[in-house]
């Protein structure tokens, strides 16, 4: 490992030099308004830069460096690998597109507190990466911390609100609770060092602690929870449908596409690099979570009637298969099946990079939809693509990739997990054996509810007739806006067409993992992992489409040829057609929430039988939000209220208590 400041450092300290110097001028940019154009431009160079430090770490050696930066005796360690390389190109083409976005969204009368957002956003980027650079305990927590923080400020930006302020707590609060367990998982690792040698808190050092069983599995459920708690699992994920609809759409881009994946981030660093070899139950806790928290974001994506909640949902679920993979990564490693845990990090890994680009493509298009219209109802809005075509093309292409049709990005993916999970024949235990590859069924309907989904939001959004006169005056984003969003469509596209230049991209991080080439070759994807192959080759997907489009042009041909014969379209008998009688989100999310009743949460609103104008509406909450989340709220409000009542009412008393309690604790202290 080299010791030094390289063409990666360099690009790395540009680009928080640049971001600093963002984050200070933004402000400024109300007395000096010239300078305002350029913030956001200049933040999408210094992703680049990150981008491409990235890439560069990602095929070369690891490289460290030791900052001057911490507290005497305590600098900050740094260190790029092949792991954090390809994080930050996650992290840092993403923030190219949402960067270009906000440069555009910035100008609109609906984003009035730019300048703010332009120093919070900057720190943000700053935090992120130093976060996955750190090589210590000690810099990562800080760098976690202005993360949390900054994301806070990010999300609260209309604080006027009670609703954001709400979500605001309940994000920072979720956010804390995991950042405390991971407190805890650090300081275990650290009290395993040798005895009478000085604490260390770098990476290196806690994996030569090697815990014992007991120990190693305590801290894999502490980092698990930790940063099960960012990423969004269940029961931690309820903050992403609460923060996700008052957030602006850029900053919701920004929180789904790469904040959720520094959970996954560190959850891979702690399970496959700083801990031992796992145990088999690590990998089965980590599949189980990652299955149900995929079902149960996509049940409740399936019935939401609000975008940016359904997409939040989404988000969900998509983090859910992604855990998935890494449990089977987990469980492979634990019984030695090192080429299939590379195939299933893989998948992961891959699955990481497809979620960032088409989740920031939805996000950033329903803020240019939010933005036109002034709604993020779907029940109010309809026919956006005769209004604005570019938008609805481009958001066409996100919503085929997150769907999983091929062959967009997420199909490959999706098609590497089914195979992965298919490979669990492997596995010694008969009952593994058995059992696992059913979860090939459940990510099967996972995929089937992802593409319901998605025509359910393509569909109402920019499909049909507008529903009111108000939103039928939409006009196309801004060119800025636009490229942001060509900039994510384009990714897709070329992470679908061309699996074999991500797979080759993704092989250093997944063999650093887990100590093993899964040797998938470079022509043809075919996964040669020991036991059978991973078969997805492209050129026979692209021949199959390519019959299945000439054949549907010479049908049409020859139906034209004949000649076409109109008829009125259908209207069901009604004399009147209008928009009112389109199908709406509530109605197409209907058979979900009577197949799937028991999995949701639903109250009906039923009017009085003396309304003259009566009303019917549904509301779905979610399941750990009612049954976990509000009775814990009820009871610690029981609690404190109890407690108040005993506290004395004079200051001086409650000050004397303090006291006496320091020196308690001065006098019992070692």
């Amino acid at each position: 490992m080299n010791v030094s400041i390289g063409l990666p450092w360099g690009l790395i300290l540009s680009a928080l030099v640049l971001w600093s110097a963002l984050a200070f001028a933004s402000p400024f940019t109300v007395r000096f308004p010239r300078i305002a154009p350029f913030i956001f431009p200049l933040g999408a160079v210094g992703a680049l830069c990150v981008a491409t430090a990235g890439l560069l770490a990602l095929h070369g050696p690891p490289v460290a460096t030791i900052s001057p930066l911490g507290l005497p005796g305590l600098p900050f360690h740094g260190r790029l690998d092949a792991l954090s390389g390809f994080f930050l190109i996650l992290f840092g083409l993403t923030t190219v597109a949402i960067s270009l976005d906000l440069a555009g969204y910035r100008r609109h009368e609906h984003y009035p507190t730019a300048e703010r957002i332009g120093a919070q956003y900057h720190i943000l980027l700053a935090s992120l990466t130093l976060v996955f650079v750190a090589a210590d305990s000690y810099s990562f927590m800080i760098a976690w911390e202005a993360m949390a923080l900054s994301s806070y400020l990010l999300v609260i930006t209309d604080h006027l609100s009670g609703a954001t302020r709400r979500a605001g707590f309940l994000y920072l609060l979720i956010e804390h609770v995991g950042a405390l367990a991971l407190l805890a998982a650090f300081a275990i690792l650290i009290a395993q060092g040798p005895a009478g040698a000085p604490l260390s808190f770098t990476f290196t050092a806690l994996h030569a602690a090697h815990p014992d069983a007991a120990v190693a599995g305590l801290v894999f459920i502490l980092a698990f929870l930790g940063f099960g708690a960012k990423a969004g699992l269940i029961p931690l994920h309820v903050w992403l449908p609460q923060a996700h609809p008052v957030a602006p759409s850029p900053i919701s881009a920004l929180l789904s596409s790469v904040l959720l994946k520094v959970g996954i981030y560190g959850l891979l660093r702690v399970a496959f690099i700083i801990l031992p070899t796992p145990a088999p139950w690590w990998g089965l806790t980590t599949l189980s979570i990652g299955l149900m928290t995929a079902l149960l974001g996509a049940l409740s994506s399936a019935v939401q009637n609000d975008m940016k909640r359904l997409l939040a949902y989404s988000s969900v679920e998509n983090i859910g298969l992604i855990t998935a993979g890494i449990g089977l990564a987990l469980l492979f490693s634990a019984y030695g099946l090192k080429a299939l845990a590379t195939l299933a990090l893989i998948a992961a890994l891959y699955h990481c990079l497809n979620h960032a680009f088409f989740k920031g493509l939805l996000f950033l298009g329903t803020g240019s939809v939010l933005h036109a219209t002034g709604e993020r109802r779907l029940s109010r809005l309809g026919g956006l693509i005769h209004r604005m075509p570019q938008t609805a093309l481009l958001m066409l292409i996100g919503t085929l990739a997150i769907a999983g049709v091929p062959p967009l990005n997420g199909f490959v993916s999706e098609w590497l997990t089914l195979q992965a999970f298919l490979k669990a024949t492997a596995l010694p235990r008969p009952y593994l054996a058995m059992g696992i590859p059913l979860g090939a069924a459940l990510t099967a309907l996972v995929a089937g509810l992802a593409g319901y989904v998605m025509v359910k939001f393509y569909g109402i959004v920019f499909l049909g007739r507008p529903r009111d006169a108000q939103r039928a005056q939409a006009r196309e984003s801004g060119r800025l806006e636009r490229a942001g969003l060509g900039l994510l469509a384009l990714l897709c596209l070329l992470a679908g067409v061309w699996p074999a230049g991500v797979i080759a991209l993704i092989r250093p991080a997944a063999h650093l993992l887990s100590g093993a080439n899964a040797m998938i070759t470079t022509g043809d994807l075919g996964a040669r992992v020991g036991v059978g192959h991973a078969t997805y080759v492209p050129w026979v997907l692209w021949i199959a489409l390519g019959a299945i489009a000439l054949a549907a042009i010479l049908i049409l041909r020859v139906r034209a040829a004949r000649g076409a014969r109109r008829v009125p379209v259908w209207n069901c008998g009604h004399p009147l057609a209008s928009a009112r009688i389109q199908d709406t989100a509530e109605g197409f999310g209907q058979p979900i929430r009577d197949v799937f009743a028991a999995f949701l949460a639903m109250r009906r609103h039923r009017p009085a039988q003396d309304d003259r104008v009566p009303r019917y509406a549904s509301t779905i909450e979610d399941r750990f939000w009612q049954g976990l989340y509000q009775p814990a709220a009820r009871g610690f409000a029981l609690l404190f209220a109890a407690t108040a009542t005993r506290q004395p009412r004079r200051i001086a008393i409650s000050l004397l208590g303090v006291l006496m309690t320091l020196i308690g604790l001065l006098v019992l202290a070692p």
